[in-house]
């Protein structure tokens, strides 16, 4: 079984310290939600995300949504061989079940998560998703992995097919994306680096990269 996490994942409800700042208020007005309980996304609150600390990497569900619906729709997944989480960067974690459809429209993605994090689960009776407070420390000792691995520019660089090889072969392999759009991670992330490309690349292509050569290798 593969586990995925999209670590840190710039995924959050508007903060308290710029609820009242026009972009926000507007956006929100537009939508007819409250300001608290709509996500904060730089497509719409780029004048506001400059008074935030890290602000210049905040506000990006869009990776996540790209992610996930890699993920989701994979071989892998469909063969009950994967499973998927979201750690955010203010210590929450997503549990994704397998047979999750996310919606493909990110407008109405935006709406899940806001209902997600509103009721902490979605929907109530299934409960297809649901999120804990829980650091990524706390989520790697829980899944119990015999091999985690971080993805990282600046890791081990190994070919994509050898790196599937590897994950094949052991019994509980973990994986960890970055979900923010560019840096690096904000505290130390436990596991062996690894690199799949002399670039940096977009976190829904190593998402790609990395199950797909997982996949190549089940009998």
């Amino acid at each position: 079984m593969l586990h995925l996490v999209i670590a840190e994942a710039e995924l959050e409800l508007v903060p308290k310290a710029i609820l009242d700042h026009p972009a926000v208020v507007n956006h929100a007005r537009k939508r007819g939600k409250r300001p608290e309980e709509i996500l904060l996304d730089s497509t719409y609150h780029h004048s506001a995300l400059k008074k935030l600390e890290d602000g210049e990497r905040r506000g990006r569900p869009d990776i996540v949504h790209i992610c996930l619906l890699n993920a989701l729709e994979s071989i892998a997944n469909k063969e009950g061989l994967l499973r998927v989480y979201v750690h955010t960067r203010n210590d929450e974690v997503i549990y994704i079940k397998p047979e999750t459809r996310i919606p493909r429209n990110y407008n109405r993605f935006v709406g899940l998560m806001e209902s997600l994090f509103k009721n902490r689960t979605v929907p109530k009776d299934l409960e297809l998703l649901r999120i804990e407070e829980k650091s990524i420390e706390e989520l790697v000792d829980e899944i119990g992995s015999d091999g985690v691995f971080v993805m990282h520019e600046e890791g081990k660089l190994t070919k994509p097919s050898d790196f599937g090889k590897t994950l094949s072969e052991l019994e509980n392999p973990l994986v960890i994306v970055g979900g923010f759009p560019h840096g690096d991670f904000r505290s130390e992330i436990p596991g062996e680096k690894i690199s799949l490309y002399k670039a940096p690349l977009m976190a829904w292509t190593v998402v790609n990269e990395v199950i797909v050569n997982f996949e190549r290798w089940i009998p």
